[in-house]
């Protein structure tokens, strides 16, 4: 069995003894069918990553976090703080669909996507495999003394993890800072980006760290994601499990051939099960679990087991999955349902989440614009007896392109606009402007009181929207 493993009920977690202490995990590799797609959904999932900050949409990158300029670009729609609603809705619409995919896969989403086990399982611990051999060696190292051949291996390792580590901390900088301007800085003196270089340096310890170090103890230990699985989940969503109805009682090959098969228990000659108590699914889990022992909370689903339990099966002439994914009333024997109330109300309520999100976006104009009455005024009378309105007028051009802006009036014969200061105002793409508009009305088209004037607001002599603007007037 792994030091991994719990000795006794107290141990909360198997990688902390009952001091607190940590428990070293040494996994091996079981390259089953489950190992190969994980592979290649992480690798993609990488390339991903990477290239986002390359891509440009509209000119801009396809995912651009600007935070000093309070702008973010994803795929093409930018958003402003202005946009709040939209982006309130997106993040619920991530949550909704978090709680939606737990209810039904469970920690699927821990084995197979999350970053914290794509980079640990095929970038850091590839390369520690490659400097300090199998999981048996590497306990044999790190338990060693300090000589040559330790210290050698260990400033490799810990060299290459560094080179990765900066790099993944400047693609990650990339997505606040872009590609462009990062290069330039990189040719620069520290002292020129400060806030930048500062960024890009904690990423790469915090990076460092996670990886050559904390590793698993993310997972159970900070991440939270961990902690709501279990109110996510039911006894109908998809897990990692070991199936005790087929593998019990277990037994080694020495316990079989000493016994003939046959197991003496509780008075009784039963057979034994399939499991023959080999540890290999025990010896490739990254979290140092034994999933012999039922779902635990460090379990991520990342389907090492099964593929190790596999392999064995098949050695030995029996069909595979004693370990899979399941549920918990499967592994029972009881009816698994798909369509359960908890399932229903979050899929219910990603969809209206998502209409609405799509809805918004959809259309969503190419000019944000707020028209109000310049504060403390009504109207006011020139000498001509026209009639004065005053607007405030806040825009931002959602185009990719500079545009002119224009306000016009429709159907309202003689009446003239004026914006203060500029005319005709060029906004550059996501520019957010305030004007001071006058509308003035001869006194023979203002009703008394004043009317409800259409004003057409254009870009590039293009009608992006169309306004109803009241205008005050005397009452006779």
């Amino acid at each position: 069995m792994s030091d991994a493993i719990p000795t006794s009920p107290e141990e909360v977690l198997a990688t902390l003894d009952l001091s607190g202490n940590r428990k070293w995990v040494y996994p091996t590799t079981s390259q089953g069918r489950f190992w190969k797609a994980r592979m290649a959904i992480g690798w993609t999932l990488i390339a991903i990553f990477v290239a986002l900050p390359w891509i440009e949409i509209n000119h801009r990158p396809a995912v651009f976090l600007d935070v000093a300029s309070r702008e973010f670009v994803f795929f093409g729609l930018v958003l402003h703080p202005t946009d709040m609603v939209l982006l309130t809705l997106f993040l619920l619409t991530v949550v909704l669909l978090v709680f939606f995919v737990t209810a039904l896969f469970g920690r699927i989403w821990c084995g197979w996507s999350c970053p914290q086990t794509v980079y640990l399982d095929f970038v850091y611990r590839p390369v520690e495999r490659l400097l300090e051999g199998k999981a048996t060696k590497r306990r044999r190292l790190d338990e060693g003394p300090w000589d040559f051949n330790k210290i050698w291996r260990k400033s490799a390792k810990y060299s290459i993890f560094l080179v990765i580590s900066l790099f993944l901390a400047h693609t990650f900088v990339a997505y606040f800072a872009g590609w462009q301007n990062l290069l330039e800085w990189m040719g620069q003196s520290p002292l020129d980006a400060p806030g930048y270089f500062a960024m890009m340096a904690i990423t790469t310890g915090l990076i460092l760290f996670d990886f050559g170090y904390f590793r698993e103890q993310m997972c159970s230990l900070a991440c939270p994601y961990a902690r709501l699985q279990s109110v996510l989940m039911d006894e109908d969503s998809l897990i990692t499990s070991y199936d005790p109805s087929r593998g019990e009682p277990r037994g080694t090959y020495r316990d079989r051939k000493q016994s003939d098969g046959v197991l003496e228990l509780d008075g009784e000659q039963v057979e034994f099960g399939d499991c023959i108590d080999c540890g290999a699914c025990v010896r490739t889990c990254p979290m140092g679990i034994d999933i012999r022992d039922g779902l635990q909370m460090e379990c991520i689903g990342c389907s090492a087991c099964v593929d190790a339990c596999d392999e064995i099966m098949e050695s030995i002439d029996k069909p595979r999955g004693l370990i899979r994914y399941t549920s918990q009333n499967a592994i029972e024997g009881e009816e698994t349902k798909v369509a359960r109330p908890r399932v229903l109300l979050y899929g219910i309520l990603l969809l209206v989440a998502l209409t609405a999100l799509t809805g918004m976006i959809v259309t969503r104009g190419d000019l944000e614009v707020d028209i109000s009455r310049a504060s403390g005024t009504t109207y006011s009378t020139t000498t001509d007896g026209e009639i004065t309105n005053r607007l405030s007028m806040r825009l931002r051009n959602r185009t990719a392109e500079p545009a002119q802006f224009r306000f016009e009036p429709v159907d309202l014969d003689g009446v003239r606009v004026r914006i203060v200061g500029d005319e005709v105002p060029v906004l550059q793409p996501g520019e957010l402007e305030h004007f001071d508009v006058w509308v003035v009305t001869p006194p023979d088209e203002m009703p008394p009181g004043g009317t409800v004037g259409q004003f057409h607001l254009k870009l590039d002599d293009d009608v992006v929207e169309t306004k109803d603007v009241r205008l005050l007037g005397p009452r006779s």
